[in-house]
C-alpha cells in the first residue's frame, strides 16, 4: 500500500497499474497517453521524460516497452515529482526522480539519452485566473518550447530521439526549431477531437542528426479528449 496526501487519489492507467493523482494540482489527460502509444522504443533505450509530471508519460511508456534499459523523469515542482517516486513505488518501477526545470538539467545528463519523452505547457497567455501550479503545467511560463528543444539537442546521444507534442497550429514553429538544433523531424501524426474536425494537437518524432524526410502518419480521432 501506498501513504495518501489530503487531496490524492489512486487512478488505474495501464491494467492493474496505478497512478496517483492529486485532485488539487494537474492531472494527467489523453494527450499524455496518446504520446506515449506515439514513440518507439528500441532495446536499451536510455529513456527520459521532460516536463514529467505526476510520471503517467513515462510510466504508460515503461509499461508499454519493458525492453527499455532505464526511466528518468525531469519535473521541476517539487510536489508532483514526489508524487511520482511514491507511483514508482507503488508499482515498482525502476527509475529515477529529478526535480529540477528541463532547462536547468545538469551537465552530467549531456549526451545520456536515446529517448527523450515530452508533454509540455503549450499554452499561451495569461494565467491570472488560473491556479498557478496548474497553471505552469498548461502554459509556457516557467519554460518555452525553445528552451525545451534547446535541452532535449544536450541531453540526447547523436542518433537518440525525440517525441514530443504541442499545439497543431504551432507545427512550423515546432518544425523550424527541431531542425535548428539537429533534431531532424522523421515521424509526424495530427490529432483531432472528432471526424472531419480540424487537428488541436500535433506529435513529432526527430532524431539528432538524422537526414531529411518526414513520414506523415494518419491523424488519430481522439474521442475521449481531456484536459484538466
Amino acid at each position: 500500500m501506498v501513504n495518501l496526501n489530503p487531496g490524492e487519489v489512486l487512478e488505474e492507467f495501464f491494467g492493474d497499474k496505478k497512478i496517483i493523482q492529486n485532485v488539487s494540482l494537474y492531472r494527467f489527460t489523453s494527450d499524455s497517453i496518446l504520446l506515449s502509444r506515439f514513440a518507439r522504443a528500441k532495446a536499451g533505450d536510455a529513456v527520459a521524460d521532460f516536463c514529467s509530471g505526476s510520471g503517467v508519460v513515462g510510466f504508460h511508456f515503461l509499461c508499454l516497452n519493458p525492453i527499455i534499459k532505464s526511466l528518468t523523469l525531469f519535473e521541476m515542482q517539487p510536489e508532483l515529482a514526489e508524487m511520482s517516486q511514491r507511483t514508482a513505488q507503488l508499482n515498482g518501477f525502476d527509475c529515477t526522480v529529478v526535480c529540477t526545470k528541463v532547462q536547468d538539467i545538469p551537465r552530467e545528463y549531456n549526451d545520456k539519452f536515446s529517448l527523450i519523452l515530452c508533454n509540455p505547457p503549450y499554452e499561451r497567455g495569461g494565467f491570472e485566473n488560473d491556479d498557478y501550479k496548474k497553471a505552469v503545467c498548461r502554459k509556457e511560463i516557467t519554460i518555452t518550447l525553445p528552451q525545451i528543444v534547446e535541452s532535449a539537442g544536450k541531453k540526447l546521444k547523436f542518433g537518440g530521439r525525440v517525441a514530443l507534442l504541442n499545439r497543431a497550429d504551432r507545427t512550423a514553429e515546432l518544425i523550424y526549431l527541431l531542425k535548428s538544433k539537429n533534431l531532424e523531424p522523421k515521424r509526424m501524426q495530427f490529432v483531432c477531437g472528432r471526424s472531419g474536425a480540424k487537428p488541436y494537437l500535433v506529435m513529432v518524432e526527430a532524431v539528432k542528426g538524422g537526414k531529411e524526410g518526414v513520414e506523415v502518419l494518419p491523424t488519430i480521432i481522439n474521442a475521449t479528449e481531456r484536459r484538466v
